[in-house]
């Protein structure tokens, strides 16, 4: 019984106007990573496209979860790390629905970068990275757009928990 009721209760806070917003730049967030992994697929090959002295396109295929953490080749752990990248997303909208606006932000930008690197693992079974960022020989962890969003998110996050008290 407590369960229907909660399930009310999340469908009811679901529908609420600003709820549909932050989906709705998830979603936004979503589409702009698509659009600039498109675009990267349709039109560089394997090889390195220097920008400038510190930005590269390097299009690699990323097999594990952020900036290549966790690459394996066995397809059992494959489908585990997609699965529970796919629960964390629905746990993380869950949030979204019952949290405070300025969480709901947050978990937004999250879940719009999340969404587009696990469609990724889906459709194309590794996720395509390709901005290098360098100095002289020291390359930063090739990344996509969604990375992007997904850091972003994290760290307001994190100074979000650092400078906020708790009311007890």
């Amino acid at each position: 019984m407590n369960i229907l009721i909660n399930f009310r209760n999340i469908k009811k806070d679901f529908i609420k106007k600003e709820n549909i917003f932050y989906l709705f730049f998830a979603l936004i967030i979503f589409f702009f990573d698509r659009i600039t992994k498109i675009k990267i697929l349709n039109n560089f090959s394997e090889k390195t496209f220097i920008i400038n002295d510190y930005i590269n396109i390097d299009l690699i295929w990323n097999i594990g979860i952020g900036f290549g953490l966790l690459s394996t080749e066995s397809n059992i752990f494959y489908h585990f790390t997609s699965t529970v990248i796919g629960l964390i997303i629905l746990s993380l909208g869950y949030f979204l629905v019952v949290s405070e606006k300025t969480d709901k932000l947050i978990y937004s930008l999250i879940i719009g970068g999340a969404l587009g690197n696990f469609y990724d693992r889906l459709v194309y079974k590794a996720v395509p990275d390709f901005i290098d960022l360098h100095y002289d020989n020291f390359h930063w962890f090739t990344f996509n757009v969604a990375d992007i969003f997904i850091s972003i998110g994290i760290i307001l996050f994190l100074l979000r928990s650092f400078f906020t008290k708790e009311i007890k």
